[in-house]
């Protein structure tokens, strides 16, 4: 992870973009006030975001896991499909 400061990103973003794509380097901005971005590649991105989603279904089975386990399904018969 390279922490640098915004006027040095700004005079060099290629540089800075080609080492998060081509290096899969962390880059980190650092601004004022503590209000600090991130570049990271799109490939780096998706990961991440694929990863929350995943997290998030899997906390909703876990719940309903749990809910079933305490009583709380519910039945429900099968609908077939009308064949055409």
């Amino acid at each position: 992870m390279l922490a640098v400061n915004y006027s040095t990103v700004r005079e060099n973003l290629k540089n800075y973009c080609d080492k998060a794509n081509d290096e899969n380097e962390t880059v980190v901005v650092t601004r004022k006030n503590e209000k600090n971005v991130v570049i990271i590649s799109l490939d780096q991105y998706n990961q991440l975001t694929k990863a929350a989603r995943n997290s998030e279904y899997l906390a909703k089975l876990d719940l309903s896991i749990e809910q079933l386990r305490s009583g709380n399904g519910q039945l429900h018969e099968l609908i077939e499909a009308d064949d055409e």
